[in-house]
């Protein structure tokens, strides 16, 4: 007997855990674990047993499946069968009869056997196991054990010596629970938590599946694992089917596997709390008063059942929550349609908004319906005005639907504008869905180019795959200045988020300029010249701003395409890469608001974004971090791209947060961005990253990391030094890799650009890095003067993070020349400021004690450079030079040149003196 198929590894996250279960058997002898199937319980059960084996304990296993749970004494059967012999030879003689017919006629009649002496037998065979070494009894999917089993198990349970540990898994679903009565009273129970959103990107990443659907797959799953796989499966296995890679934001196929997974969490419920759950899971907003008014007047209690199988979470105020998303859409998948259709009835009658009310009651009928159908779209129009675009899209394609098939031209215009609002929600599923309809029908060449343009606009980042859409649309809008415009407005966008190309983009955006102003479409016009502008920026033209300031002159309406296109957008990010941060700042507080009330999902992202990049800038983490959350809650709501949210959640936590996290979001940033083939955002994750392993003295990673950024600005032609400031990282990561020379080139190269273009803040953070490439060409006094005269050109632009590292960086000159008081009061100014921002990992890093406050190792290694320091650890602790060079990637030779700078400036001879200087100094 086995467990149960189909277990794939769900361990991910799950080390804590195992550590607690270790720690239970270990203080109590019993431990209880507890979650929904599919939690992961068994991989938790395995990797402790697993831990038994290699501390030399006999393990026994049982892992009955469901039907065993009919067959009496089966489990007992299969346990005895997996003893050893020698255990058995020392039995009696009615207890080894006892063993022997059961474990040869486990499915035999009962009546005529010595149960006693069998009890007894179970008893003696434990004590025997334990007598010998220490025993680890492992019973896995304890719910279906067969009441006879359970029986004998908690009878010799309670007779086993403390050498017999016990460790019990238990999916509790319907039925009483049998752990606790096999563990006894006081045994640790256990329940396996939920996945968290990082634990499922690292689920879906061991299994080579998207990584860019994480947030979602985790709303979906609930965190739970199994749930997880299977729908990440059931993405990857929907996208071959179609020939085409997972969009961020179609909608998550629960079926197959996935709907299987969902149907055994739901299988414990009651009939009569499962018709409840239909009803929540019907509504938009299910509260229990909703319920009541519906017709189930019991739906507190049938709720509290849902909820104690962790199915659903109830509010203080009656709201309903499932706990994971693909649980509603089982359910509603696996009722009928007279079922499903009287329960949108019910809520129709009962919901208090006008909007639901018209919704329920479509969903309740097939047929068309003239008058329905106008309800309906008059609904949509109401959600549109509310901003809510999803909604709207979604009751568009309802009007549709309904609408008789003599009023062709209705259900056009119905389809049109849902792939519009779809469109503008960044909801592609919907967009294809109503385009699909209306290519399908006699629609004229602008409304064929008005659906496509949705599924462009939908797409988000992942332009790169709508080639084909860009061609068609092309093609159907010739002849129409104003929808070519339309088209080329887009395929500018395309140029610089997928191809990289900011001259083709640029180019692309004056022909749809020209086309705009041929088509008398200022608001297009207002919106090529911004993107002509912000790739003059890009490209370091000198006319960026004039182009700017002429597009913000033309009248400004509500924009169709997105503010986050418009020109008053561009003006904010120019504000921000010329550190006006104050301006930034008060014009994003008035785009908020006026882009929330639009309903476009990826404007308020934007708007989030730049705000928490301005408040990383002016050292107000605590704010920052707030707006980074609610950018990566409303990317997985909307089912936004995720590589720019992560980038956004990277910088916020390598600023405020944790480095730690800052580099799981930065790596998934990068995974996501490459799936989309979004190269704006793959170097703004890479430098992320580039900047956390900086930070934490991973100088060689940070050198390549940050490279790869050089090399995709180089691809991209990036002029402009302000858009991305990854440069002085760059060079101080060459410096602490011992690379001083390739770190002065750059900075000579780029810091020519900056001063002319008059990038101040650019130039700044270049000299900083200068004044540690100063100090290690032994140019110290230099190195020390240029350091406090940048900390105080930070202090003047208000970059207050910024001079705190310049202030480290000084503490860090002042400490290798041997000056310990200045290193002191630089690092304590540097803390002062980290403290003050609300830099958590930041302060932590500046709380390094100076020399002679700290370990001999870290005082000795203080006169050394950091690529110095790995070298001179190493070698302390044994490693030849050829062992060196292969650990730090370097040749020989560079290491015995690096060793001899060592000697020098530590005044030792030999390896031993190192070493010995290493641990006294």
């Amino acid at each position: 007997m086995v467990a149960a198929t189909g277990n794939a590894d769900t361990s991910v996250g799950h080390g804590e855990l195992i550590k607690a279960v270790d720690h239970a058997l270990t203080t109590h002898g019993r431990a209880l674990l507890t979650g929904p199937a599919g939690a992961g319980k068994t991989e938790v059960v395995r990797a402790v047993a697993a831990a038994a084996e290699a501390r030399r304990e006999s393990v026994l296993r049982l892992a009955p499946e469901a039907a065993d749970q009919w067959i009496p004494e089966a489990s007992a059967a299969a346990l005895l069968a997996s003893v050893p012999a020698v255990a058995l030879d020392q039995l009696s003689g009615p207890q080894r009869t006892a063993i022997a017919l059961l474990r040869r006629e486990a499915d035999a009649p009962r009546a005529g056997r010595d149960h006693i002496a069998l009890r007894l037998a179970v008893v003696e065979v434990l004590r025997t196991l334990a007598a010998r070494q220490p025993v680890l009894l492992v019973l896995d999917n304890a719910q279906w054990l067969d009441a006879e089993s359970t029986d004998l198990l908690r009878f010799a349970l309670r007779l086993t010596p403390p050498r017999v540990r016990v460790l019990v898994a238990e999916c509790v679903q319907g039925g009483a629970p049998v752990g606790e009565a096999l563990c006894g009273p006081g045994a640790p129970a256990i329940r396996v938590p939920p996945l968290g959103a990082d634990e499922v990107a690292e689920l879906l990443v061991r299994h080579c599946l998207p990584a860019r659907l994480a947030g979602r797959i985790h709303q979906a799953s609930g965190g739970n694992p199994r749930l997880a796989l299977a729908l990440g499966h059931s993405l990857a296995e929907a996208a071959e089917a179609r020939d085409s890679s997972a969009h961020h934001a179609d909608p998550l196929p629960v079926s197959g596997q996935a709907r299987e997974v969902a149907r055994r969490l739901l299988a414990g419920v009651p009939a009569q709390a499962r018709r409840t759950l239909l009803l929540a899971a019907l509504a938009s907003r299910p509260t229990t008063s909703l319920l009541r008014r519906a017709g189930r007047p019991d739906a507190e209690a049938e709720l509290a059942e849902a909820e104690r199988a962790a199915l659903v979470r109830v509010g203080e105020d009656g709201t309903v929550e499932f706990t994971a998303g693909a649980l509603p859409t089982a359910l509603a998948a696996d009722a009928g349609w007279p079922e499903r259709a009287a329960g949108h009835a019910a809520l129709a009658a009962a919901v208090d908004d006008p909007v639901q009310a018209v919704r329920h009651r479509a969903l309740a009928v097939d047929t068309p319906d003239q008058w329905l159908a106008a309800e309906i779209t008059e609904a949509a129009a109401v959600c549109r005005r509310r901003g809510q675009r999803v909604l709207a899209a979604e009751l568009g394609l309802l009007a549709a639907e309904r609408t008789p098939s003599w009023l062709a031209g209705e259900e056009l215009a119905r389809l049109v504008a849902a792939a519009e609002d779809a469109g503008w929600a960044g909801r592609a599923d919907l967009a294809r869905r109503a385009t699909r309809a209306v290519l399908a029908r006699d629609a004229s060449s602008a409304d064929r180019v008005r659906a496509r343009l949705a599924v462009i606009d939908a797409a988000g980042q992942a332009l790169g795959a709508l080639d084909e859409t860009f061609a068609y649309a092309m093609d159907e809008a010739a002849g129409d200045p104003s929808l070519q415009a339309a088209v080329q407005l887009r395929i500018a966008w395309k140029h610089n988020l997928s191809d990289g190309d900011p001259v083709r983009s640029r180019d692309a955006a004056a022909e749809a300029g020209r086309l705009a102003a041929l088509g008398g479409d200022q608001t297009a016009e207002a919106m090529a010249l911004t993107v002509r502008a912000r790739m003059g920026r890009i490209l370091g033209d000198t006319d960026a701003e004039e182009i700017l300031a002429e597009a913000l002159a033309l009248p400004a309406p509500e924009v169709p395409l997105g503010m986050r296109n418009a020109p008053q957008y561009l003006a904010v990010r120019h504000a921000l890469f010329d550190d006006r941060l104050t301006d930034a700042r008060r014009q994003l507080m008035v785009l908020l608001p006026a882009v929330q009330r639009t309903g476009s999902a990826e404007d308020v992202f934007e708007v989030l974004r730049s705000l928490t990049e301005v408040e990383l800038r002016s050292g107000r983490c605590e704010a920052a971090s707030a707006h980074a959350r609610r950018a990566l809650e409303l990317t997985i709501e909307a089912g936004l791209s995720p590589g720019p949210a992560w980038y956004v959640a990277a910088m916020a936590e390598a600023t405020g947060g944790s480095f730690a996290r800052a580099a799981g979001y930065a790596r998934r940033g990068i995974q996501a961005s490459q799936e989309e083939q979004d190269q704006v955002f793959l170097s703004r994750s890479l430098h992320a990253l580039g900047l956390v392993e900086l930070a934490t003295g991973e100088a060689a990673k940070a050198v390549a990391t940050l490279r790869r950024v050089a090399a995709l600005e180089a691809a991209q032609q990036v002029v402009d030094p302000s858009v991305l400031r990854w440069h002085g990282e760059l060079a101080e990561a060459l410096i602490a890799a011992d690379a001083p020379g390739e770190a002065a080139e750059l900075l000579d190269r780029v810091g020519t650009v900056a001063l002319r273009l008059g990038r101040t803040g650019v130039v700044a953070a270049l000299d900083r890095a200068r004044g540690l490439c100063l100090s290690a060409q032994g140019e110290a006094d230099a190195a020390v003067h240029l350091l406090e005269a940048t900390a105080q050109r930070f202090d003047v632009l208000q970059l207050p993070l910024e001079r705190g590292r310049t202030l480290l960086a000084l503490a860090r000159v002042e400490r290798r020349r041997r000056r310990r008081a200045p290193a002191r009061a630089a690092l304590r100014a540097a803390a002062e400021v980290f403290a003050l921002a609300g830099a958590a990992p930041w302060t932590e890093l500046a709380r390094e004690p100076a020399p002679g406050e700290g370990g001999g190792a870290q005082a000795a290694a203080a006169v050394l450079t950091e690529a110095e320091t790995r070298l001179a650890l190493l070698v302390s602790q044994g490693a030849s030079n050829q062992e060196a060079a292969a650990k730090l990637f370097l040749s020989v030779k560079t290491v015995e040149a690096r060793l001899t700078r060592i000697y020098q400036k530590l005044d030792v001879r030999s390896r031993a003196q190192l070493a010995t200087a290493l641990r006294t100094r």
